[in-house]
């Protein structure tokens, strides 16, 4: 990558004034998100399995089953969302399962849907409880009751609404009661991208943003990206910055700008390196439960559970145990540390 090739797109260094975040971030988000099923990379499986459902539904000019979308963060859910709505030729309304707190919000939320309409529920394992269970009724049968009054006088109020596509997306779907994810037609499983997805992810995106990459940087940049296309992304834009500023390009810009922002070789940042760190040097390599984990570290219990420790566990570097959280021999070998050193005999890691 060359700083050259910012020059050639209006951005070289003597142009450049800063832009709002409202206006820099989101154009360069916007631009990278798929508009259809087809520009979609990665998740083969799913793109075929959801191309089926909405066919289906238009051959027979009805709305689309309910989907539920689980998987790990950014790979690719609000997108598919969006994609699902724009094939379906259908408007899109958005909203997260931590802004329905009362049955009242979702109630309001459902009877403003037009007929037809796809409604993205981001984090829907994080719904009230009273929202959930009105939801069992609005998705099988496009009726949700109100309750008017209380006490003894209180009296039920049916509503009827127009048909929808209800779009669940969550990290947690072991979380979702059994009710909730039994009413969702189809239930798609996403799946961390391999290095070859993800080069074709960077390629596209640089593609898009006028920007050449040579196979080298592609690939650095793709090993490091923890098989996430959200963080592919991201690393991209670091890796565009520092080639801007400091007017460098190919590999020694990508080595220098993810050392900078402290991405190592194989993709740990600063807060799996220091969860692994506690593991090894303060518990001798485990095990360690996860709430004492999170307090060593400061930081919340979810975002250890739900970011850092699934992608340490698939790369081989931690394994949960009934007892706790326990280092690999990988994990000691990646800090050129020794489990006999620490105490640790090394057995069963």
């Amino acid at each position: 990558m060359s700083a050259a090739d910012f020059d050639e797109v209006g951005a070289g260094p003597d142009i450049v004034t800063p832009m709002p975040e409202s206006q820099a971030e989101l154009a360069f988000e916007g631009a990278l998100r798929p508009k259809s099923l087809a520009e979609f990379v990665g998740q083969s499986k799913v793109r075929a399995q959801l191309e089926l459902l909405l066919q289906a539904a238009s051959m027979q000019n009805r709305t689309p089953d309910h989907i539920l979308l689980a998987g790990p963060p950014g790979l690719g859910k609000t997108t598919l969302a969006m994609i699902v709505a724009h094939e379906s030729g259908r408007q899109l309304r958005m909203s997260s399962g931590p802004a329905i707190q009362h049955a009242g919000d979702l109630a309001a939320l459902l009877s403003s849907l037009l007929p037809g309409e796809v409604l993205f529920i981001d984090e829907i394992h994080r719904m009230a409880r009273s929202a959930e269970e009105m939801l069992y009724l609005a998705m099988e049968d496009f009726r949700i009751d109100i309750m008017v009054g209380k006490g003894a006088g209180a009296t039920s109020i049916p509503l009827d609404l127009a048909p929808f596509t209800l779009v669940g997306a969550t990290t947690r779907a072991g979380l979702l009661p059994n009710p909730l994810r039994d009413r969702f037609g189809f239930t798609a499983h996403l799946e961390f991208y391999s290095d070859g997805e993800l080069e074709q992810v960077i390629t596209r995106a640089a593609h898009m943003l006028e920007l050449r990459i040579d196979s080298g940087s592609l690939a650095e940049i793709a090993g490091r990206s923890r098989g996430t296309p959200r963080i592919a992304n991201r690393l991209l834009r670091r890796v565009r910055d520092y080639s801007l500023v400091h007017r460098s390009d190919g590999l020694e810009a990508v080595n220098a700008a993810l050392k900078l922002y402290d991405v190592d070789e194989r993709g740990l940042d600063r807060l799996d390196r220091a969860v692994l760190m506690t593991v090894l040097q303060r518990f001798d390599g485990g095990p360690v439960g996860l709430g004492t984990l999170a307090a060593s570290v400061g930081e919340e219990a979810e975002t250890i559970e739900s970011v850092v420790e699934p992608f340490l566990v698939r790369v081989g570097l931690i394994t949960r145990t009934p007892r706790g959280r326990v280092a690999t021999r990988s994990a000691w070998e990646h800090f050129g540390l020794s489990p006999q050193a620490a105490g640790h005999s090394g057995d069963g890691l």
